[in-house]
């Protein structure tokens, strides 16, 4: 008896593209994930950095290089008018509205931000906030338009 008449054999085939959704899902969840840890840093009076490569052209010898550089990462907790912390939270340079008018999510000090911060992404991973998501993309989208 053959060794692959053992196993249970389909005709499914690898998707070759990620559909956008899933995308801009996980574009989300790792930024999500970089202030998780941007905020348990500032709990724990440490730096946190994400590396990142950076190109150039050397002007002496006219080659391409790369080198390693940290991202610059801003953190989504501010301060609101009425004086309680609040995190916006981002897609690229635009701020999500995750219900009807509420572009923000109130906590009450900054040991309750890390758990917030992994609630919002659990919803992200969840599909949850995928129509603010499109909208934000397509706002994005706009602005390249000529």
């Amino acid at each position: 008896m053959s060794a692959l008449n053992t196993l249970k054999l389909t005709a499914t085939k690898k998707p070759t593209q990620v559909p956008s959704v899933v995308q801009r899902r996980t574009k989300l969840a790792k930024r999500l994930w970089e202030q998780i840890e941007l905020a348990k840093a500032e709990q724990n009076g440490t730096k946190f950095s994400v590396p990142k490569f950076r190109s150039y052209t050397d002007k002496e010898s006219g080659v391409r290089k790369q080198i390693e550089t940290n991202k610059r990462l801003k953190s989504w907790v501010f301060v609101g008018d009425n004086g309680k912390l609040a995190i916006a939270v981002r897609y690229g340079a635009k701020i999500l509205e995750l219900a009807k008018g509420k572009y923000a999510i109130e906590v009450a000090s900054t040991n309750d931000v890390v758990p917030t911060l992994q609630i919002i992404k659990t919803a992200v991973e969840a599909g949850e906030l995928d129509v603010a998501i499109e909208n934000a993309s397509l706002k994005l989208r706009e602005g390249f338009a000529k």
